[in-house]
């Protein structure tokens, strides 16, 4: 049986004692009063019900040509305008929705679960197909090249046609006895499906077939402990210009070439929210929740800003000149790109935001764990 820890519970578990003895928690930074140097509006919000609450998916927004794609784990899947917030169109699918929607090629896709995969039409919400994987689906599809490509909580991972839900191939790899609650997004490159392991691997599977091209080790579990073996790489990868950027919990975070896999360079960090890239910057959170600028072509550090210790950050997103975290608390957190000082701070929820924030057409999409979904643009 596989067994599973939230990235929450489990950063408390490995920090220890702290201020906080009586949980065994360090205690979150407190917030300091802030003075903007942007203006971030609320453009508008929606409730979409009571949210994933505890379930652990991480579950966020999908934005495609001006609209945003929301799922509720008790079975509702909703479209709204980006712009305004209207509501475009609901379906209640009687689904155990659990992965986030992906969308693409002008087809919505969302996994459950009961390991069902879900086809359907972005416009009008109406169903095209559907599949069956061997279990949960607890991270959004991703879409390329006519394929859904879907990761069960199991390791495997499946590919199917976007027409008609044909399977075209599948990829099985054994996984740890304990693991973070959580998968990474398959990344879609050059052909290629990037994918990254709770062993610590990363792996690349060529789209048309499967067939598995390369392997490469970024974190090798050491310690006594369970605990201290664990090396998920469950936050989101991300490419550009032949190049793949990943971060993994207790290791490191790396760039690699994907021409073979081979190594660029690598740096001693834990990290399991994932990282974003911005021009010639990395932006990611450590598990402490300091989050660092970190030089594209050598890992080094540009600056880091840790006034947010323990307050167990979203993965980041880039909004205009700024990176975006959420928070425990709800709060979203804007910093310079430059310097990494605090610009913004505004309160969507009081319920965690785990899921990383999407940006489209200067506007920023967030859905906190309790089900609030929010834009917000910087004037």
């Amino acid at each position: 049986m596989r067994r599973f820890l939230i990235p929450l519970l489990l950063a408390g578990l490995i920090v220890g004692c702290g201020p906080n003895k009586r949980e065994n928690v360090e205690a979150p930074a407190e917030l300091e009063k802030l003075t903007p140097t942007i203006n971030v509006d609320r453009v508008w919000e929606r409730s979409i019900g009571k949210g994933e609450r505890r379930l652990g998916a991480r579950m966020g927004p999908a934005v495609d040509s001006g609209q945003v794609y929301v799922a509720d784990p008790r079975g509702e899947l909703f479209a709204f305008d980006g712009a305004s917030g209207r509501e475009i169109w609901k379906i209640d699918t009687g689904l155990r929705l659990a992965g986030g929607p992906g969308v693409g090629e002008g087809t919505l896709v969302v996994g459950t679960l009961d390991g069902e995969v879900v086809a359907y039409n972005p416009d009008s919400g109406s169903e095209r197909w559907r599949a069956q994987v061997s279990s949960e689906v607890i991270t959004a599809p991703a879409i390329a090249r006519g394929q859904v490509v879907v990761r069960s909580i199991d390791g495997r991972v499946f590919a199917f046609s976007i027409i008609d839900g044909e399977r075209r191939w599948v990829h099985d790899r054994g996984i740890p006895a304990l693991t973070l609650r959580g998968n990474s997004t398959p990344v879609l490159a050059e052909g290629l499906v990037l994918l990254g392991y709770d062993s610590g691997h990363i792996v690349a599977l060529r789209g048309d077939d499967g067939v598995q091209l390369w392997e490469q080790t970024i974190a090798l579990g050491e310690g006594r402990s369970e605990l201290e073996r664990m090396v998920d790489i469950d936050g989101a990868m991300a490419y550009e210009q032949g190049e793949l950027y990943a971060a993994a919990f207790n290791a490191q975070v790396v760039a690699l070439s994907l021409e073979g896999g081979r190594s660029l360079w690598n740096r001693e960090m834990s990290s399991y929210g994932g990282l974003v890239l911005d021009g010639e910057r990395i932006l990611v959170a450590d598990r402490d929740s300091v989050i660092w600028a970190l030089d594209r072509r050598t890992g080094s550090a540009l600056w880091k800003q840790d006034m947010l210790t323990y307050r167990w950050l979203s993965g980041p997103a880039i909004h205009g000149r700024n990176v975006v975290f959420g928070d425990m608390e709800g709060h979203l957190h804007w910093f310079d790109l430059e310097t990494g000082q605090p610009a913004a701070r505004v309160r969507l929820d009081k319920r965690p935001i785990r899921s990383i924030p999407e940006v489209a057409d200067g506007l920023l999409f967030v859905l906190s764990s309790g089900g609030q979904l929010g834009a917000y643009r910087i004037n």
